[in-house]
């Protein structure tokens, strides 16, 4: 048995999770272990991805320590179960602890720091029911308490706390101030590993709200390093996987975001349900979706429902991709209303704007990229302004106002260009084309066509590049007859026997645009009737 705790504890210390919670289970097997080691190993179950077990040996711990009238020491356990089942959104049990521990504080009226990490539980389970105003009331005593024992994981916990409320709350530039302040306590080695975890990631979640790429980007690099150093950590890693997958996302690196997620997917397959697994899905059927794979990208926002995690924006943009107009519209709409908070908004606002105006509803559009102009405006994000300035475009051109588009649409290319975005950048110089091709420029628009074409070639985003053919009026050598990508899509469809409308449907475009490609498919080809275009697929197989 002493051989056994040593090496549990030797483990401990060099962050060898799930060694340690293996050696010391064994050591319990003989005989109950010192609370210290108890703790140990509650505290090596959580980190090696073990939350069951780590909630029932903290609550052993408690009732060791109630038992010796540790009053103290079996609150600071009873805190340490309800963090882990307020996290993981077992309220009521959660609750249930803290409400336990404090009426063991309040017989023995003892003056404790583990009041105050009581006081945060509290705020804590209030964030998760929505009451911002007294979460944040809740926060503040708990750095206050932490202040006055000293106590710097407790003040860093509830700094964090505070400051993701005051962004809640509106105020953005002191809420992201204490998250900076409070992480000062993480880089200088404060906190337990579990409370550096949760530091790290709660921050991270703040600045993803907030669309701060910048600081999202530096804290996932450095909970990155943090995990590769622990090869046993199993829980947080998930997420730093994921966010490390959106970042690369951003930045076209999308194979490489497809194999994250698979890192993700796999480390992450037990336990089952882990909020971490519902992101993967949903940025997995992301991934699927801007690269044409449709029914991979069904498959995968399914899954990404079935853990718990809204799987809009993305579903309603795949709608819309499938040309389900109607359907896209409904989802998007049903979304945006709701979204209670400017935060969430945002996220909801630009694809909105591209579905509404896809489905001729110009002034639904033109009201939500109005409001995102503001949201952006207020949160000063580089990102969210990116988005809202292409939206704004995309307003401007759908109300036949190119000039200003352009204004707009340019600055929108731009800011995508310093964040380095390249699918996101290459996006706006269609509407850009577009614009240039309404003031008569058709030599600029084809060149910013070219442009977007070729990043969306090298990403393999197959919708994209199928629509900037269709828009394209420079004609491709791919075919017989110098007919474009589209012409040969019609001609093989009139090849089948389907009519004009039938062809519409199928390509999801007008009956007027179809007659159009017909048209200037018989006038190339020199034919005079669809029997002959036929006859002319069959022969250069084009069919």
């Amino acid at each position: 048995m002493t051989e056994e705790i040593e090496r549990g504890r030797k483990a401990f210390a060099d962050e060898e999770w799930a060694d340690a919670f293996l050696h010391l289970s064994a050591a319990a097997e003989d005989s109950p272990l010192e609370i210290d080691d108890l703790e140990r190993q509650a505290a090596a179950a959580y980190l090696a991805g073990r939350a069951d077990g780590s909630v029932e040996l903290w609550a052993t711990a408690h009732h060791d320590c109630a038992q010796r009238a540790d009053v103290a020491r079996a609150a600071r356990c009873a805190f340490w179960v309800a963090f882990v089942l307020l996290n993981r959104g077992e309220l009521a049990r959660g609750g249930g602890w803290v409400d336990r521990a404090q009426r063991l504080l309040t017989e023995d009226e003892v003056d404790c720091v583990e009041r105050g990490y009581l006081r945060y539980c509290t705020a804590l389970r209030a964030v998760f029911e929505g009451d911002v105003v007294s979460a944040h009331a809740g926060f503040r005593e708990a750095v206050e308490v932490g202040d006055r024992f000293n106590d710097a994981q407790l003040t860093t916990l509830a700094r964090i706390g505070e400051g993701r409320c005051l962004v809640y709350l509106g105020e953005i530039a002191k809420g992201v101030a204490l998250l900076d302040e409070a992480m000062v306590a993480v880089g200088a080695k404060e906190l337990s590993p579990i409370a550096v975890g949760d530091a790290y990631c709660t921050v991270i979640d703040g600045c993803h709200e907030l669309f701060d790429l910048g600081r999202m980007q530096e804290w996932t690099t450095a909970l990155s390093r943090w995990c590769e150093a622990q090869p046993q950590l199993v829980l947080y890693r998930g997420l730093c996987l994921v966010h490390r997958a959106e970042i690369m996302q951003l930045h076209g690196e999308w194979s490489d975001a497809m194999d994250e997620l698979e890192g993700v997917l796999l480390r992450l397959a037990d336990p089952v349900g882990s909020p971490e697994l519902g992101a993967a899905f949903y940025l997995r059927g992301e991934l699927h979706r801007l690269r044409g794979e449709f029914e991979e990208a069904a498959g995968a926002y399914r899954q990404a429902n079935e853990l718990g995690r809204e799987p809009q924006p993305g579903l309603a943009l795949l709608r819309l991709g499938q040309g389900r107009v109607e359907a896209a519209m409904s989802a998007i709409r049903r979304v945006l209303e709701e979204a209670g908070d400017p935060i969430s908004r945002s996220r909801v606002l630009g694809p909105y704007v591209e579905i509404a105006l896809a489905a001729g509803d110009h002034q639904a559009g033109k009201a939500a990229a109005e409001e995102l102009s503001a949201i952006a405006g207020d949160l000063q994000s580089p990102l969210l302004r990116a988005v809202a300035e292409h939206a704004t475009g995309a307003v401007l051109l759908a109300e036949n106002e190119p000039r200003n588009a352009l204004i707009s649409l340019r600055r929108g290319w731009m800011r995508w260009r310093e964040l380095e975005a390249p699918y996101e950048a290459a996006r706006v110089r269609v509407p850009i084309a577009l614009a240039c091709r309404a003031l008569g420029d058709e030599d600029g628009a084809e060149m910013e066509l070219d442009a977007a074409r070729s990043v969306f070639e090298g990403l393999a985003a197959a919708p994209d590049v199928r629509r900037v053919v269709e828009l394209s009026q420079v004609e491709t050598p791919r075919a017989a007859g110098g007919l474009t990508a589209r012409e040969v899509q019609v001609l093989s469809l009139i090849a089948a026997g389907k009519t004009n409308r039938a062809i519409a449907t199928e390509l999801v475009i007008s009956e007027k645009t179809v007659a159009s490609h017909v048209s200037h498919i018989f006038t190339k080809l020199n034919l005079t009737s669809r029997a002959a275009a036929t006859a002319y697929a069959y022969e250069h197989d084009l069919v």
